[in-house]
């Protein structure tokens, strides 16, 4: 049974939009999986229209549509992986730089609060998982958000942060990987905190790497069951 529930609101498009999202990066969806429009537009209660529309903004980003094949989510090779994590680690570890010198103290309260309010989440706790659902709830957009950089803002939220979403929640179930990456996102909160660029891009830097080595060796776990289902 499908986790997607009806939409009620009134902005069609983009709340379907937000829920295609959260479904393909929630894992409901697998890399490389067809999606029905009508069965989509059937559970989410709304006519096709709007979810096309919303699946047009999504392509490139979360799925790709093949003419006279349809529409599938997105899928990575090992390199393609490879690839979005070293533009990620360059463009977030000068955020991260950046930030330690233009955040308000305001701004470096909230995100101190929000890593609390992270640590808290049953299943980091227990070590299961890492989740971030939202914009307002990602730790990395508050830093992306804090170093006023607009163009790195635009080059990492329209395109990269889409696609890495799809492998976030898997990296982070990697053994001891949660807690981890919690430690680590306490030791860039002290770096900006005490306003040392270097210290604070050095950190930055050090978690994308250990987050793209997990997130490859969850990628790699993942080939023998690709490989199945494909006989």
């Amino acid at each position: 049974m499908s986790n997607i529930q009806p939409i009620i609101k009134s902005s069609l498009s983009a709340d379907a939009f937000d829920k295609v999202v959260e479904a393909i990066t929630s894992g409901e969806f697998n890399p490389g999986q067809r999606l029905s429009e009508a069965e989509l537009a059937r559970n989410l209660g709304i006519s096709r229209g709007p979810l096309r529309e919303a699946l047009g903004r999504l392509e490139g980003r979360l799925v790709k549509r093949t003419p006279r094949i349809g529409v599938h989510v997105i899928s990575f090779t090992r390199e393609d992986l490879e690839s979005l994590f070293l533009t990620r680690e360059a463009l977030e570890g000068m955020s991260a730089r950046l930030a330690a010198e233009r955040m308000t103290v305001k701004q470096l309260n909230d995100l101190r609060e929000l890593l609390e309010s992270h640590s808290h989440k049953p299943e980091l706790a227990s070590g299961e998982a890492y989740v971030q659902r939202s914009r307002d709830d990602d730790f990395h957009f508050a830093i992306i958000r804090g170093s006023q950089c607009d163009r790195i803002e635009r080059m990492l939220m329209n395109e990269i942060y889409y696609q890495l979403r799809i492998h976030r929640r898997k990296s982070s179930t990697q053994p001891g990987r949660a807690q981890a990456a919690l430690k680590e996102h306490q030791q860039i909160v002290e770096a900006l905190e005490s306003r040392d660029p270097d210290r604070a891009e050095a950190a930055m830097r050090m978690h994308l790497r250990n987050a793209r080595y997990s997130s490859l060796a969850s990628l790699a776990s993942d080939e023998p069951l690709r490989s199945e289902r494909a006989m």
